[in-house]
């Protein structure tokens, strides 16, 4: 679930969860959440009470999975380079970049636990780079240069759906798709289904290096992936 980013939250109920935070918070600081995070919650969830619950459950996922301790495993990180990055620089707005080369995926090169994990630790890395009073949200970019019917992941993509909304609310910017082959269309279409409206209305397919530079400066890409 993904709302609009630009719709301003209601400030009582801000007020009213972060008062159902506090008495989370006192009895466990591993709790906290700030105020930018809270309006993220409420923006994707729309009421006080699906916000807290949506929370509650992320809070209780962070520590089952090992979130904070996936920048330790680096023979995970080392083995799934390829597979994506965060990039150094960011899109023209300030977001962080995340860099997915799709030629480097195929669903019988991967373990999916492993990969998903991988996924989570470049969204945690990625989110942490967020100047959140100036843009907390992501730009993910899918390059499909080479990309070929055998590199199509669709379980990949249905993880990284369910993060974005379920875990990692609001996040998401803007999602680029730049040399898309005529044939993607048929992915797009399946891929498509699987979201909401406002969600794929930040989806945007980029036919060229000029259309490129409304969103990043291309050279900031990397060519060694």
């Amino acid at each position: 679930m993904m709302a609009d980013e630009t719709k301003p939250v209601n400030e009582n109920d801000l007020k009213e969860l972060k008062d159902r935070m506090n008495l989370i918070v006192s009895a466990d600081p591993a709790q906290y959440h700030n105020d930018f995070s809270l309006r993220r919650y409420l923006r994707a969830f729309k009421t006080v009470d699906q916000a807290f619950q949506a929370i509650i459950k992320t809070n209780k996922w962070r520590i089952e999975y090992g979130v904070a301790e996936l920048q330790n495993d680096k023979e995970l990180i080392t083995k799934y380079a390829n597979k994506a990055r965060v990039l150094r620089h960011r899109d023209i707005v300030g977001r962080p970049i995340v860099y997915i080369p799709a030629k480097n995926h195929s669903s019988n090169d991967r373990n999916i636990d492993e990969l998903t994990k991988f996924i989570v630790y470049c969204l945690e890395d990625a989110s942490k780079k967020c100047f959140e009073e100036v843009i907390d949200n992501l730009c993910i970019v899918f390059d499909l240069n080479s990309f070929t019917l055998s590199c199509m992941d669709y379980q990949v993509l249905k993880n990284l759906i369910w993060l974005l909304s379920r875990h990692y609310p609001e996040r998401l910017g803007v999602c680029l798709i730049i040399n898309a082959p005529a044939f993607f269309s048929g992915c797009w279409a399946v891929i498509k289904g699987w979201l909401d409206e406002n969600t794929a209305g930040k989806v945007t397919f980029v036919n060229s290096e000029m259309d490129l530079c409304q969103y990043l400066i291309p050279d900031i890409l990397p060519t060694d992936m």
